[in-house]
């Protein structure tokens, strides 16, 4: 029985992503009937999970069947060849989600037809359901589409719109890819600690938490981040001397601005 709030959900590639999304969906409140998964070898995982859900699993979109929502979670340079095959699913009512990075709706119509589309970038967090996800709609999505879409997507963090699709390729740039940035933040502090003296693994296990806990914190707290880092600074002590490096006019800031640029660039690039 199709689910009365969000219709028929189809979801298109049952991997890291879309699995994550799948799952936080059957967590809060989407049934497993409403939805089904077309993905041609999922994991032995993800079968049982799709079995105990009762969700509908195919290996290629099902003849006669027109999804009320589609969500293309398959990775950039397989979607051109896995599209052609989904627009028997595409409808006057469906709304296509796509969460491939660097495709484009005009892209997507090219093998969907004109439809209500939303181009969404969520990061690597929406795994554990703490990830943010930035979105774009064009203007054949309706309100009541565009607030089911924004329910299914929050399952995995926040939700932020954006108000022209160019929008996307810059939060690809700064949240999609961000999480690498935090990561490369940690191999730098353990090298640098290591580097000060200490072994390899403990300055590791230092970083590590250490990043895990001020980014909990900036979570939990409501003050801003530049709050936070004054609260921790004393004047004259051991953390200004550092953040004396690290807010010179050529050092971090000026680096970040070239990095997420960098990035911008090369998702515009690959969105032609």
């Amino acid at each position: 029985m199709v689910h009365a709030d969000f219709g028929r959900i189809v979801l298109v590639g049952a991997g890291n992503m879309g699995g994550a999304m799948l799952a936080g969906w059957l967590k809060n409140g989407v049934p497993g009937s409403a939805v089904t998964v077309i993905d041609p070898a999922p994991s032995d995982a993800m079968k049982q999970q799709l079995a105990e859900a009762g969700a509908r699993h195919v290996t290629a979109a099902p003849e006669g069947f027109v999804a009320d929502i589609l969500f293309l979670a398959v990775k950039p340079q397989v979607m051109d060849a896995v599209m052609p095959g989904l627009a028997g699913l595409v409808g006057a009512r469906t709304v296509v989600v796509s969460v491939a990075a660097g495709k484009t709706i005009a892209s997507m119509e090219q093998h969907l037809g004109p439809a209500a589309m939303v181009r969404a970038m969520p990061n690597t967090p929406a795994m554990i359901g703490r990830g943010v996800t930035g979105a774009f709609a064009n203007a054949a999505v309706a309100d009541a589409q565009r607030d089911i879409v924004h329910r299914l997507l929050k399952v995995s963090g926040p939700v932020e719109w954006v108000d022209n699709e160019a929008a996307i390729n810059a939060v690809t740039a700064l949240s999609g890819s961000g999480p690498a940035y935090v990561f490369y933040l940690v191999e730098c502090m353990a090298e640098a600690g290591r580097k000060a003296g200490l072994p390899a693994d403990l300055a590791m296990r230092l970083a590590r938490e250490t990043v895990a806990g001020a980014g909990e914190l900036l979570h939990q707290s409501p003050d801003d981040a530049s709050r936070l880092r004054q609260n921790v600074t004393s004047p004259g002590g051991t953390t200004a001397a550092a953040l004396s490096v690290l807010m010179a006019e050529d050092a971090m800031q000026p680096m970040f601005d070239a990095a997420i640029e960098a990035a911008r660039k090369r998702a515009e690039e690959l969105a032609r």
